[in-house]
């Protein structure tokens, strides 16, 4: 316990899936979290859920600078400083193969996955504390191709070369930065891809993701937060510009 304690850490994303996970599992080790989402009424929910006098929540679209400034001129005025940024906000778009897919659906996810990440890092680093943590969440699909997930794939390497300069330039003021890279998590995301791979059978899908994980399973969201939580806190204070795989022997 308290292995954040008197830290401030932002989540995007962090109405649910992993992102809420994250959020509780930093306020039991004492952080003091800024949750932001672009759903006002899954944010209202996860105030309610976690139910800290330590959390605060902004509604924000990720991929308008504005928003972006407005969440972090929200947590500095709530809390003061800045010290873990969990860069997570993220969508799948649409699944189709790259010679059918809709151009304003690839559009879409690059704004969110790419341009989000990216405004994320230009806005929020520059008023973190020295000896900070930013954690990207990309996905087993920034390391390799995935059949009909073109754009989201796409966009999951982009953010490993975000990170890999972010984590260069940030080297002077011990800021480090990391991607993590899950493979299926029981979060809506994967119930979204698998609805749309499986159609009228969507445990197909998901049988058919299960079969390529040594782990014979999905991760928890709860098992994502544990990573995320090395990442954050001092323990892994001499790790930064890597990918953390987190994915049950997936990627192997």
């Amino acid at each position: 316990m308290n292995r954040l304690k008197d830290k401030v850490a932002i989540i995007t994303g962090g109405a649910n899936g992993i992102g809420l996970a994250t959020a509780k599992r930093f306020l039991r080790e004492g952080a003091k979290v800024m949750i932001v989402d672009n759903n006002t009424t899954a944010l209202k929910k996860a105030t309610e859920e976690l139910a800290s006098p330590h959390l605060q929540h902004c509604r924000a679209d990720v991929s308008q600078k504005a928003d972006v400034e407005k969440y972090v001129d929200a947590t500095l005025s709530a809390f003061g400083n800045i010290d873990v940024f969990f860069n997570n906000a993220g969508i799948e778009g649409a699944v189709s193969p790259i010679a059918t897919y809709p151009e304003d659906e690839f559009d879409r996810v690059m704004a969110v996955n790419v341009k989000g990440v990216w405004l994320g890092c230009q806005c929020v680093i520059p008023k973190m504390r020295p000896g900070g943590s930013v954690i990207i969440t990309s996905s087993v699909a920034g390391l390799r191709g995935f059949a009909n997930l073109g754009a989201y794939a796409v966009s999951k390497h982009a953010e490993v070369g975000i990170m890999r300069v972010a984590a260069v330039e940030n080297a002077d003021r011990k800021i480090r930065v990391n991607s993590i890279h899950p493979g299926p998590v029981e979060t809506q995301m994967m119930r979204h891809i698998e609805g749309k791979l499986g159609g009228d059978a969507p445990d197909k899908a998901k049988d058919g993701f299960e079969s390529q994980i040594p782990f014979g399973r999905y991760a928890l969201a709860e098992e994502i937060a544990d990573l995320v939580l090395f990442l954050s806190c001092d323990e892994s204070k001499y790790i930064t510009g890597n990918t953390h795989v987190i994915d049950g022997g997936m990627h192997v």
